[in-house]
């Protein structure tokens, strides 16, 4: 069962209507609201992105994060999801000057949620800095040099970009439900 961590994004409804849409079986709950006990019922998360920085919700989604790493279980981080994937692991964000709109990604690497270039929709004010090992980049912008990140060999992705507000990106989502 797939758990979507709504970390309070404006483009979180997009992410829903998608999942609904392709009849993907999710629950949604708030950081705030989400009982830790719970997470072994699920095997693969979506962590969305934020509209603000606060401590408590960072703390929660870095657990999420810990859980999935220790039980090989599938995450993927949108936006914010991503930062807070590095950050967990002891990498850096910076403040930028803000990418909203559409952008095109390469991938570096071969993967199993996206191939060659995507059309994307960037909307963020921080990026990742230094990526951690052992997080690997699979994809970068002229804007962006961590565009898709992935821990080695786990099913663990992150995104700088929304890919709920794109057709690339939508391909990307089924890609990792269906991993």
């Amino acid at each position: 069962m797939l758990l979507v961590v709504d970390n309070g994004s404006i483009y979180t409804k997009q992410l829903i209507d998608f999942l609904i849409k392709k009849n993907i079986s999710f629950e949604k709950q708030s950081p705030q609201l989400l009982n830790l006990d719970s997470l072994p019922n699920y095997d693969s998360f979506i962590l969305s992105g934020r509209r603000k920085n606060e401590k408590k919700i960072n703390e929660i989604n870095s657990k999420i994060i810990t859980h999935c790493i220790k039980n090989n279980d599938k995450l993927l981080g949108i936006c914010y999801g991503a930062e807070i994937l590095a950050l967990t692991l002891g990498g850096t964000i910076r403040k930028s000057s803000l990418q909203k709109g559409n952008e095109s990604i390469q991938t570096l690497k071969d993967n199993s949620i996206c191939s060659d270039s995507l059309d994307v929709f960037e909307s963020h004010n921080f990026e990742i800095s230094k990526l951690p090992s052992p997080l690997i980049s699979l994809a970068e912008s002229k804007n962006c040099k961590y565009e898709i990140i992935q821990y080695e060999k786990k099913p663990i992705f992150g995104t700088q970009f929304h890919p709920e507000m794109s057709q690339d990106g939508n391909n990307l989502i089924e890609k990792f439900c269906l991993l």
